[in-house]
């Protein structure tokens, strides 16, 4: 709870004093009927009308206060738990990503916390209230008239039965509405990032249409859970006024014949009514503790969930130099050895050494290079950054060290400036760009009536695929890493700006070892040593000029290339 443990105790102590009044005014009631009605006492009834009157605003001045401390509480409660769920998801490794989709984890920070929001004000004010005022006025009906009191006695067995049938079915149910939930916002999502493809294959109507189907499934889904859950209030109404009406005839023929004042029925009925009330209120907390614990489980699996990928702690091992080591490395993204991306992968790289890599789809170039900076772990065999392993590297200590332009581009909503600096948030005017220049960047940027101070809007919609790669690879350069890879991150620019980017890398990265994955030869052909993966393999290792002689698949490409060029 936090700063919010303060409300959350306040809260059900403010209870107490609401509960407290409401089941004192019965009493009063009682005194002014028998007392000073009957006996036409009018200022016995003025005083203690007034004694009502004073009774009932501090139960509202109780109750007013109970609401404000119970939603300031829940509130808090819901951000704190967000907070939690935020922060543990950024500890991820890309493996724990993989296991929730981008869709399940919007509704668990979402709706799920916000039914658990509802669940913990409901706690900490139905859970307190009704079970106090069920003891007090329970105590109440029966030191009044203990023989009535059997009459909503005899209701209890119905509702905890109708509970019971209500719980065993309604939780799988509201466990489906939540995926249904999960399905909508995937969709939604991913509608929203493609709208550009959308209107450009002119699929607006078929997106509508799949859009209503989702949402008629969730609405499916919601009415079979929340159609059982309903019949909770008639079966409470059912309960409550048939025990009305029974207390009215046994307690109505008791006053008749004068064995139980008009009065002490009146305050009688009213503990009945609190009594049948609470259970009601209990009840409704039942049900919404169903709904939440769905909620509840899916919330938990998130904060629960333990990093595939942890740094070690306390360590204060650096990389000495920009050299990396493949160690009989294989690779399973279901840690599974009959089912490898990566088998039996060994070589060195030297310091400042620029390495290309070149494959077809599927030969999980980007597999490769991702266990460098530790995105995910080596199923088997050994990775070396700086002469060290990288699982003795704190991560952050090894992150820094290599930069990683990855093959989806990604720019955050803000200025250009505000993005180049997730590089290094201290970068100075000039040193952005210094970077931005040697990414072929500074030119259009400057082009932009803002210039760095233009904003992107939410994944950089205001440039162009060509631009964003770009500024990633500026904002990459920025950290000024030991070791910088480039995954096919020149796609998208022409191949002049592709050759001027290559160019400053050799000019002002010389001592920075360099990785890139291209689709192109002509990114690669100028490079130290060019590696040419198949099937998760690295079959050849060569200059431009070595594997055009010794590797039919590099060969191969190269002439499938050319021909395109020539054409």
């Amino acid at each position: 709870m936090g700063k919010y443990k303060k409300q959350a105790i306040l809260s059900p102590i403010t209870i107490i004093g609401e509960v407290a009044m409401e089941v004192t005014i019965p009493l009063v009631t009682a005194e002014i009927i028998d007392n000073g009605i009957k006996a036409e006492n009018v200022p016995y009834v003025a005083k203690m009308g007034l004694l009502m009157v004073c009774m009932a605003l501090l139960s509202l001045v109780f109750g007013a206060l109970a609401a404000r401390f119970s939603a300031v509480a829940g509130m808090g409660f819901a951000k704190n738990l967000r907070s939690a769920m935020f922060k543990k998801v950024q500890d991820f490794s890309f493996a724990n990503v993989d296991k929730f989709s981008t869709a399940s984890l919007t509704t668990r920070l979402t709706t799920d916390v916000t039914n658990l929001q509802m669940a913990f004000m409901m706690l900490i004010r139905m859970a307190f209230r009704s079970p106090i005022m069920l003891v007090l006025a329970t105590i109440m009906a029966v030191r009044t008239n203990a023989k009535l009191s059997l009459v909503f006695i005899a209701a209890i067995p119905v509702l905890a039965i109708a509970l019971f049938f209500i719980a065993a079915n309604a939780f799988p149910r509201f466990n489906v509405m939540l995926r249904k939930y999960d399905d909508m916002n995937a969709k939604i999502q991913e509608n929203l990032v493609g709208i550009r493809v959308v209107k450009a294959f002119a699929r607006e109507g078929y997106e509508k249409k799949r859009f209503t189907d989702n949402t008629e499934a969730v609405r499916k889904a919601q009415y079979f859970a929340e159609k059982l859950v309903i019949l909770n209030m008639p079966i409470m109404q059912l309960c409550m006024y048939g025990s009305i009406v029974a207390i009215l005839w046994f307690g109505g023929n008791m006053a008749a014949d004068g064995s139980m004042d008009t009065g002490v029925l009146s305050s009688f009925i009213m503990y009945v009514t609190q009594i049948l009330m609470s259970l009601m209120m209990l009840s409704m907390l039942f049900i919404m503790f169903i709904i939440s614990r769905a909620s509840m489980e899916r919330v938990y699996e998130v904060l629960s969930e333990e990093p595939a990928i942890k740094g070690a702690e306390d360590s204060d091992v650096s990389a000495e130099d920009g050299s990396i080591s493949f160690r009989n490395v294989s690779f399973s993204y279901f840690s599974d050895m009959n089912n490898l991306a990566l088998e039996n992968v060994s070589f060195d790289i030297k310091s400042g050494e620029t390495i290309g890599i070149i494959g077809g789809t599927g030969s999980s170039k980007t597999t490769l290079v991702q266990l460098i900076p530790r995105l995910y772990d080596a199923t088997e065999g050994q990775v070396l950054v700086g002469g060290h392993d990288v699982k003795e590297y704190s991560l952050d200590t090894l992150r820094e060290q290599v930069a990683m332009v990855l093959q989806k581009n990604v720019l955050f909503s803000g200025t250009i400036r505000d993005n180049l600096k997730w590089g290094d948030e201290n970068a100075s005017d000039e040193e952005i760009i210094e970077a931005c220049k040697a990414a072929c960047a500074h030119d259009f940027i400057t082009g932009f009536p803002e210039g760095y101070d233009t904003n992107l809007g939410q994944g950089g919609v205001n440039v162009s695929g060509g631009q964003k790669q770009r500024l990633c690879i500026a904002r990459a350069l920025l950290k000024k890493p030991k070791i910088i890879i480039l995954d096919d991150s020149t796609s998208a620019v022409d191949t002049a700006t592709d050759s001027s980017i290559r160019k400053a890398f050799r000019e002002k990265l010389s001592e920075t070892t360099t990785i890139i994955i291209a689709q192109r030869i002509t990114s690669v052909k100028d490079a130290d040593r060019i590696f040419v993966m198949d099937d998760g393999k690295i079959v050849d290792i060569g200059t431009h000029d070595e594997l055009m002689k010794s590797s039919s698949i590099y060969r191969e490409v190269y002439e499938s290339q050319q021909k395109g060029a020539e054409e």
